[in-house]
């Protein structure tokens, strides 16, 4: 059954932060809750941002445990 709900509710504010982050660095403006009125590619665009940051992040902790 799918689940819409953070397994960890704590982490529900962080994501919203990173959420907001991304958006702001792609140049797309959201708003407090529903954002339904974006197109598929400014939200694309946050998500990508959203990997793209993860992976760094990733990337960055894997050279410097080296």
């Amino acid at each position: 059954m799918a689940t819409n709900k953070a397994r960890v509710p704590e982490a529900n504010e962080a994501l919203e932060k990173f959420k907001m982050e991304a958006a702001s660095e792609v140049g797309v403006t959201l708003k407090q809750g529903y954002n339904g009125d974006l197109t598929s590619r400014q939200a694309g665009s946050i998500g990508g941002q959203m990997v793209k940051k993860m992976v760094e992040k990733y990337e960055n902790e894997i050279k410097n445990s080296k």
